[in-house]
């Protein structure tokens, strides 16, 4: 027996356990589709699975919060650098990139600790959080499901 008191002062504490392979594919663009797995409230992480096709391209974007990426399946042109499948990268808050693009059909686990803004050469272009992903998740619950090739 503990010797003290440790249950969780927030009663509505619980685990996320998302079965992503049950998770239905939120179509983005023709070329790109979104597993949402989590949206933190609390602290404006979040974590997606990406599925991009051969050739999709990603805007530049700054991160306003560090983030991690884990490739699955696939191939990613990062900056300078190419993700394979088994490639982790981690990238601090502030990180500036050019466009990312699918170099081959790719997935990847992302997990975000904040926001990120996307621009071109003249101003802002967008922005996504916890809050815009989760936007995401409420609209594709509410869509057909499909499939990701």
């Amino acid at each position: 027996m503990a010797m003290q008191d440790i249950r969780p002062i927030n009663g509505n504490l619980q685990d996320t356990l998302v079965e992503a392979s049950k998770t239905p594919w939120i179509e983005q663009t023709p070329l790109s589709s979104i597993k949402v797995l989590y949206t933190g409230a609390e602290t404006g992480s979040w974590a997606v699975l990406f599925n991009w096709k051969k050739g999709y391209v990603a805007p530049p974007h700054k991160h306003l919060g560090a983030s991690h990426t884990f490739i699955l399946k696939g191939q990613l042109k990062v900056r300078d650098g190419v993700l394979n499948a088994g490639d982790y990268v981690y990238e601090p808050n502030g990180v500036l990139h050019g466009a990312t693009e699918a170099m081959e059909d790719t997935e990847y686990l992302f997990i975000c600790n904040g926001p990120i803004l996307f621009y071109d050469d003249e101003h802002f272009t967008s922005y996504k959080s916890w809050e815009e992903v989760e936007m995401i998740r409420r609209a594709g619950a509410a869509a057909p499901a499909k499939a990701a090739e």
